[in-house]
């Protein structure tokens, strides 16, 4: 009898890498969704972007292609110390992306998420990302991927700046002394 990991590949000892998508557009669509329709709509907004944000906004759509077009192409194998390594950051960033999507659905009255993660990082989702993907490239053990990771990462921070500018004027000095009080990532 095949077994489902044997279906994924030719040779049965490695897996497509595309599985790992999964759990993050689960999380993003399928358990915000659950929990709040207008978290959902907040998390497709992208606030106005200038000078060099422009270039990063659409670094930012390309790289985000690349790492997900990429893993098409490779597979998981399983077995070695550093594919363990990948799998427990992998999870690790599921969990921090899960548990910031949760805490990003119960905003405070004034707008501004500032319970669970959010009062330890400006950004969790970010961060949860960027793990979950650090993850995903250790777990294929590929450098390119790696690298195109880092560039998406590059250009996170300049959308972040155009986030942070947009919430400064959306929400005024309660954005600010949450600014003051809370990092930006860790």
């Amino acid at each position: 009898m095949v077994s489902w990991a044997d279906s994924c590949s030719m040779t049965g000892d490695r897996m497509n890498a595309f599985i790992l998508v999964i759990p993050a557009v689960l999380i993003r669509y399928g358990l915000m969704g659950f929990l709040s329709k207008e978290a959902l709509e907040r998390a497709k907004f992208f606030p106005p972007v200038e000078g060099i944000e422009k270039f990063g906004y659409y670094v930012y759509w390309a790289s985000m292609v690349g790492l997900l077009v990429y893993l098409l192409f490779l597979n998981i194998k399983l077995g070695s110390f550093f594919s363990y390594v990948g799998l427990a950051i992998y999870l690790l960033g599921t969990l921090l992306y899960g548990k910031s999507v949760v805490d990003f659905s119960r905003i405070s009255e004034d707008g501004v998420a500032r319970s669970g993660l959010y009062a330890f990082s400006r950004n969790p989702m970010y961060v949860g990302f960027f793990i979950y993907f650090l993850g995903c490239s250790i777990l294929i053990g590929s450098w390119i991927y790696f690298l195109i990771l880092l560039v998406s990462q590059l250009s996170v921070h300049l959308l972040i700046l155009a986030e942070e500018r947009w919430c400064k004027k959306q929400f005024g000095k309660e954005y600010r002394r949450y600014m003051e009080e809370v990092r930006r990532y860790i």
